[in-house]
């Protein structure tokens, strides 16, 4: 482990001497996401293992080079798990690229996302220093809560080589029902029992005719049971419940194969925002956290219309995949920000990577 971040502090050491941009990769698994990676690839995986666990305290931390399964293999002999889900895309995935691109899974609506579960970091600067924030506990956080400003940054600010999270146990028990319904109605069933009571932790709608809503209970015996039989609906038994989740999480369903010129768009909107507007031509395919995702096959040319009704709902589009995810994509991947988002981006660019060296543009085109 020492002798794999030495020769990390060294690539970003010679990166600073020549300004040559670093592309920071584990397995490359997210490297769809956002803009095209550039520069010298900056590989992570030798930091790898996992530095300290404590079933009891509920926090386990790992080098980010650790692969994904093996995390959640060690966790779940323990009878715990990541509770945000976070998707893999392939079986490399590692700690480091769960955290920093920052993606969960079904469960995020009910449990949170990857942001709320980072308790502390380890990392290298663009100075080359290797700097700590945070801690291995739940309460730690004095000032700025700089280990949560990593998650999601796509490596532009710094190098992850450990990460602090808090688990949870695994729920006791779990339903998956099943309903045949339109969009709209599975918002409006949505909205009504996210007002009562229930274990809801995850739901998906699909486009069918007229559609298909799928939600997952998650809790004490208990209140599943009376949550079913107060809901309804169709039961999934346990093995295709797994396989139906796993596949939401993975997006290994066929919704989300592109053909042509499709681009998958991601919608993050209120989860009370309207059916989207069907004279835009690009009807929804996927919703789901209970209505705060939705998932839209249309061409890069819709662009300006579909940002514009997010917007108008107070939300925001970005491209997800492109039907080349090798190629130089658009400019705007994710809905540009604002004049005020913009400039402090700008000023934590500045302060952890002065010179530009880590994943240059990846986040956001001027960075």
């Amino acid at each position: 482990m020492q002798q794999a971040l030495a020769h990390i502090i060294e690539q970003v050491e010679a990166a600073r001497a020549s300004l040559q941009p670093l592309c920071i990769r584990g397995s490359g698994s997210k490297d769809f996401y956002g803009q095209s990676p550039q520069g010298t690839v900056l590989d992570t995986r030798a930091l790898r293992g996992i530095v300290a666990y404590e079933p009891s305290e509920l926090v386990v931390t790992a080098c980010c080079g650790t692969p994904l399964q093996e995390l959640e293999a060690v966790l779940a002999e323990q009878g715990q798990h990541l509770a945000f889900e976070a998707p893999h895309f392939g079986p490399g995935a590692t700690v480091g690229g769960m955290v920093a691109a920052g993606l969960s899974g079904p469960a995020r609506a009910a449990v949170g996302p990857v942001r709320d579960y980072v308790l502390g970091i380890q990392m290298v600067n663009g100075q080359a220093e290797l700097l700590r924030f945070g801690g291995q506990v739940m309460k730690n956080v004095a000032g700025y809560d700089v280990s949560r400003l990593m998650v999601g940054a796509l490596g532009i600010l710094g190098v992850l080589t450990e990460v602090s999270l808090k688990v949870l146990p695994q729920a006791v028990a779990q339903a998956t029902l099943v309903f045949d319904c339109t969009q709209a109605q599975a918002l409006e069933r949505l909205h009504a029992w996210a007002a009562l009571p229930l274990p809801l932790n995850a739901s998906c709608w699909e486009p069918a005719s007229p559609g298909r809503l799928t939600v997952r209970l998650r809790g004490a015996r208990a209140a599943i049971k009376s949550a079913c039989a107060s809901m309804g609906g169709e039961h999934l038994d346990e093995a295709q419940a797994q396989d139906y989740w796993t596949a939401a999480r993975e997006q290994s369903a066929g919704f989300f194969q592109l053909t042509g010129d499709e681009c998958m768009w991601r919608l993050s909107v209120p989860d009370t925002a309207p059916v989207l507007d069907s004279a835009l031509a690009w009807p929804t395919g996927v919703v789901e956290w209970g209505g705060a995702v939705r998932w839209v096959k249309a061409p890069l040319a819709a662009a300006a219309a579909l940002r514009s009704w997010a917007s108008q709902v107070h939300g925001s589009a970005s491209v997800w995949r492109h039907p080349n995810t090798m190629a130089q994509r658009c400019e705007a991947v994710f809905h540009p920000l604002g004049a005020t988002s913009l400039r402090i981006q700008r000023a934590l660019k500045l302060q952890f990577d002065p010179l530009r060296l880590f994943n240059p543009g990846r986040l956001v085109p001027e960075l």
